[in-house]
């Protein structure tokens, strides 16, 4: 008799297990990359390219060019592939983005590009390329950041693409904020600007659907700690303390764990950020929601010796053509969600 009810506990204990259903999750991975001075080699009247032509400050030519492009693609390569969407920053046009996107190492994925140009001094762009097997854009704006006081500033536009990713509605605002050229203090207070402005373009969102699904990502020349991050655009280090409405930065706990997405004068920054709204992160909401990050850091990209070993292995230093990727880290987010039914 031991002997049977020991066996009866046993399929009791088991049997929780067996009758529930085991779920299945299809995932995306959703990302940024600063691409580092992306520029072709044409000259262009309208833009500011001239370090950046074969006669320039950096004997930019067409074999850096189409060597840059290369190694882009190749570091694109290696990241998932479900990788749905990447934002991207420092791109000249629509026209490099165009080549980038033909690369042989990256082909086979059929990416398409999305930039408008803005009024940046440097004449570079934030913008996207998408993979069409999993997100459809619907509509794409573009944004001036007005720096109070400062009305002749000219500095990046943000992009906010919304569109239908695995069939379900989310917008991706794409950043990159004013430098930090001039002091760290002194150049804060256009970094509020770029913030307050982030911060209406996702209000805009919420004001159409309270449950918007957004993810805002860039080069925000912060790290998440920074008052433009937290007080300005409000966003959040953890994710109990995200309301509706709010941003929830999961890039603040890798910033604390010391990761950073580039180093300066031998330290590390985090100033490539991906964020969500608090739909991503409510799972009672339902559909696709937020899993994990990661800064991008694989071995391939890194200075391997001298002062800056361990660095992101940048496409020029100290003037120098170092034929390098990019002087920052890709950073990565997975959003998954339950599949139901036959798929």
């Amino acid at each position: 008799m031991k002997k049977i009810a020991l066996a009866l506990l046993a399929v009791l204990a088991v049997f929780p297990c067996l009758a529930q259903e085991k779920k299945q999750m299809e995932a995306y991975v959703i990302g940024f990359y600063n691409l580092e001075n992306l520029f072709d080699t044409i000259d262009d009247p309208d833009r500011n390219d001239e370090q950046f032509l074969p006669g320039g400050d950096y004997g930019w030519s067409a074999l850096k060019y189409e060597s840059k492009l290369s190694k882009l693609a190749y570091a694109i390569s290696r990241m998932p592939r479900n990788l749905a969407i990447l934002g991207v920053a420092e791109a000249e046009n629509i026209g490099v983005l165009e080549d980038l996107v033909l690369q042989d190492e990256i082909a086979d994925r059929s990416f398409k590009p999305i930039l408008v140009e803005g009024n940046d001094a440097r004449g570079i762009d934030v913008g996207l390329i998408y993979n069409p097997r999993y997100f459809i854009p619907t509509n794409v704006t573009s944004t001036r950041i007005r720096t109070e006081g400062d009305e002749s500033f000219r500095t990046r536009d943000q992009l906010c693409v919304t569109g239908l990713l695995a069939g379900e509605e989310i917008s991706i605002v794409v950043l990159h904020w004013p430098s930090r050229g001039g002091g760290e203090k002194r150049s804060a207070p256009r970094r509020r600007d770029a913030a307050l402005t982030t911060k209406a373009i996702c209000d805009s969102l919420y004001a159409l659907n309270p449950q918007a699904k957004i993810v805002v990502m860039g080069d925000l020349n912060d790290d998440p700690v920074d008052d433009s991050v937290v007080k300005h655009l409000g966003a959040k280090n953890k994710k109990e303390e995200t309301q509706p409405g709010q941003l929830y930065n999961p890039c603040y706990t890798l910033y604390k764990k010391g990761i950073g997405s580039l180093g300066y004068q031998d330290e590390w920054n985090l100033f490539d950020q991906v964020m969500v709204s608090h739909a991503l992160i409510d799972e009672s909401i339902g559909g696709l929601h937020y899993w994990k990050s990661e800064i991008f850091n694989r071995s391939f990209l890194k200075q391997q010796e001298g002062r800056y070993k361990g660095y992101p292995l940048r496409t020029h230093s100290s003037g120098v053509w170092t034929n390098g990727y990019s002087d920052h880290f890709p950073s990565l987010i997975w959003v998954v969600r339950e599949v139901k039914g036959d798929k």
